[in-house]
């Protein structure tokens, strides 16, 4: 890798830290620099710059962009106006590692974690040398060369620049999400189909995914895709799915998805159901625990509607108090408003800020009651105060965390403390 100037990392999480120790290792003399949006960033062995001093595109050989920064951002159309190449960790590891690999990438609005997850675990317990990376897994770079098959899974942030075509590309579904990042809808689903649109040799397609005709207008027509299950094999997958931890019937979907795309990629058919029975549920996905005598589920994952509805569906029959609302991204929340009233939901408790949409839309339909808090703390300590009509409590934000979380994944241990602490008698 020939650079004209020093790198510039732009954000500090976890694929910019694989990033830096990538480089590092490998161009020793190179010069490092970070910066972040939120002014203030660290990172072993790379010079904090402000953004501002960042806007000088020119004084770098090579921008390599974090996943959670938008790739719309000025300075990024800057840089290729000025002729700076703007990477990612993914391309890197495919500059540097793509040949001689068989190459695997799941993406998906709703379902991508468990379905690659899934791949993986039927890949391994059928003797093939795999390994998971992207947002579940390791960073890419991180894997390097240790194994022959990539997992990839990934989200429209990394399917938006992705530059090499995987060998099996897969999308579980395709809901809208991370609009305001995209710039507009249309760019949401440019950006998720261009992993398609790369021209993989095989596409694996989820159940909703197939009714969406821009989709399919995406596939190149060198692209085939990845022969069915026959009757009798899906029909021993979904069995052998009931009778695991997959919580609920989109998860039996991902697995007879992840079948498919494990048997393209060389796995058994001893392998695939070896691998579900081996699944773990994933932290913040349909996570559930007890605290005293009730069921808490951790869905802090979810960041759209769509994905809320499925997580109700899936403890359909239990008296459920339900968490949600987060930072607002524009969506649309009137069907699952108006599916509110036919779910087992006995109690709605809002959060800031798109929680307030949700709950004017409920009133007016149900007979629900509603609660709004203003922060979770709140919400988790009217729920241990309010009369016991429910035996479930369910986060499934339908909305992101940033406007009173870092990451979902803090937002989910908050809660998991708060229940443990109200409704468990653990101490604070």
């Amino acid at each position: 890798m020939q650079l004209d100037g020093p790198v510039l990392l732009y954000g500090a999480g976890r694929e910019a830290r694989s990033t830096a120790a990538f480089l590092s290792a490998r161009y020793p003399h190179l010069d490092l620099l970070v910066t972040s949006d939120d002014g203030q960033a660290s990172i072993d062995g790379a010079t904090f710059i402000p953004a501002e001093e960042a806007a000088e595109v020119t004084r770098f050989g090579l921008i390599v962009k974090s996943p959670g920064v938008s790739l719309y951002k000025p300075v990024f159309e800057a840089a290729r106006t000025a002729g700076v190449p703007v990477t990612s960790n993914l391309n890197l590891w495919g500059s540097h590692f793509r040949d001689g690999r068989t190459v695997v990438a799941i993406s998906g609005t709703k379902g991508k974690s468990t379905t690659a997850t899934l791949v993986h675990l039927m890949l391994t317990h059928s003797g093939v040398d795999a390994i998971l990376a992207g947002n579940v897994g390791i960073p890419p770079l991180d894997a390097a060369d240790r194994a022959k098959t990539m997992v990839f899974e990934l989200s429209s942030y990394q399917t938006a620049d992705i530059d090499f075509a995987p060998d099996i590309a897969a999308i579980s579904n395709l809901y809208p999400e991370h609009v305001d990042w995209h710039g507009g809808l249309d760019a949401y689903y440019r950006d998720k189909l261009n992993l398609i649109a790369k021209g993989p040799a095989l596409v694996a397609i989820g159940p909703q995914a197939a009714t969406v005709d821009r989709l399919i207008r995406t596939i190149p027509a060198t692209t085939k895709q990845v022969p069915p299950l026959d009757i009798e094999l899906a029909d021993d997958i979904l069995m052998a799915a009931m009778r695991s931890r997959l919580k609920g019937a989109h998860n039996h979907d991902n697995a007879r998805l992840a079948a498919s795309i494990a048997l393209a990629a060389g796995a058994t058919r001893e392998g695939i159901f070896a691998g579900i029975a081996a699944f773990e549920p994933l932290p913040h996905r349909l996570e559930e625990f007890s605290a005293g005598d009730i069921l808490f589920v951790d869905d802090s994952i979810s960041t759209t509607p769509e994905a809320t509805k499925v997580a109700l569906a899936a403890y359909k029959g239990k008296k459920i108090a339900l968490i949600a609302g987060g930072h607002e991204r524009q969506q649309d929340y009137t069907d699952l408003a108006n599916l509110m009233g036919l779910t087992s939901v006995v109690l709605l408790v809002c959060l800031p800020v798109t929680g307030m949409r949700l709950a004017a839309a409920v009133r007016e339909n149900t007979r629900i009651p509603v609660i709004e808090a203003p922060t979770l703390d709140e919400a988790m300590h009217a729920l241990a105060a309010a009369e016991r009509i429910f035996d479930t409590v369910i986060l499934s934000p339908g909305a992101p965390s940033y406007n009173q979380f870092r990451n979902f994944e803090e937002r989910g241990d908050r809660f998991k403390t708060l229940a443990r602490t109200l409704f468990g008698g653990e101490p604070a």
